[in-house]
This record gives C-alpha cells, sequence and structure tokens, in this order.
C-alpha cells in the first residue's frame, strides 16, 4: 500500500493554502481601514488596472456577465474603491477607475502579501517555500495566470 496521499488532496490542499492567505490578507486589511473589501474585489482591482476598462470588458475578464460586473461596480463604487468616468477617447464609453482609496487597498495588498509570504518561509524554510514556488511554476502554464476565476468557479 503507498504511503502517498490520495490524489484529489493536492488540489485541496492547494486551496487550503489560498484559502488561508487570502483570509489572513482580508483580516488585516480589515485593522488597516478596508473591511468591506471581499476576495473577488482583488480580482476586480486587478482587472481595472491602472487604465480603467468597461463593465462589458471586465464581465469578459472575470468570466462574468455584463450584468455581474456592473452589480459589483456599484457595489465598489458605494465603498469608494472605484469611479466612473466618460472615457475620454470615446465619450460614448464609460471607463471604470480605481480611486485613491482603490488604489491605498492594492497597495496595503501587496504589502500584507509581502508579510504573509515571509511568515510562511518562517514556517517552511525559505529555501522550502522557494522550492515549492519553483515547482509551482513548472506545472501552471503562463495561461492559467488569468483573472476569470470568479466565472470559472460559477461554471461561466
Amino acid at each position: 500500500m503507498s504511503s502517498d496521499p490520495h490524489g484529489y488532496e493536492l488540489p485541496l490542499r492547494l486551496l487550503f493554502g489560498f484559502r488561508s492567505l487570502i483570509d489572513d490578507l482580508h483580516a488585516e486589511l480589515a485593522k488597516q481601514g478596508h473591511p468591506d473589501v471581499r476576495p473577488m474585489h482583488g480580482f476586480v482591482f486587478q482587472a481595472i488596472g491602472p487604465s480603467g476598462t468597461t463593465a462589458v470588458e471586465l464581465g469578459r475578464t472575470l468570466g462574468v456577465s455584463k450584468q455581474a460586473a456592473g452589480k459589483t461596480i456599484d457595489a465598489l463604487e458605494r465603498l469608494g474603491y472605484v469611479h466612473r468616468q466618460r472615457d475620454p477617447d470615446d465619450g460614448r464609453r464609460m471607463l471604470v477607475r480605481l480611486t485613491d482609496r482603490g488604489l491605498d487597498c492594492l497597495a496595503k495588498s501587496a504589502r500584507i502579501f509581502d508579510r504573509l509570504r515571509t511568515g510562511w518561509a518562517e514556517t517552511l524554510g525559505a529555501e522550502r517555500l522557494r522550492a515549492l514556488e519553483e515547482d509551482l511554476r513548472k506545472v501552471t502554464s503562463p495561461e492559467s495566470a488569468r483573472l476569470d476565476l470568479p466565472g470559472w468557479f460559477a461554471g461561466h
């Protein structure tokens, strides 16, 4: 009998590691003035990017409908993380852009992720963590680094 774990344990452990990091991130973000940010919002902020985007493009990037993207934009606008403005190149289009509050959240997230990684390095050992990261790069393709996880999880 093999001492290897069952195959289904690998994706679960990867998911649990992801969940642990994201839960720790959001607990710290709440302490630093962003209590209303949810895991989905990180994908949205990344999809909006520095140039802004439209609701249609946001939905496409996230793998959700334009309506779902619009509801998310509405919620983030109420919370002060995004704002809408006319596209200066095409006045018919409305761009969604991050506000200073949204940019602050992204900057704090980056610093918190660095601290969380340091904590993992202390627990696992710096060399083992670097090896884990390198091994994950070997088994994941660049094409898998997309922001459509919200739609992918929902089956869209």
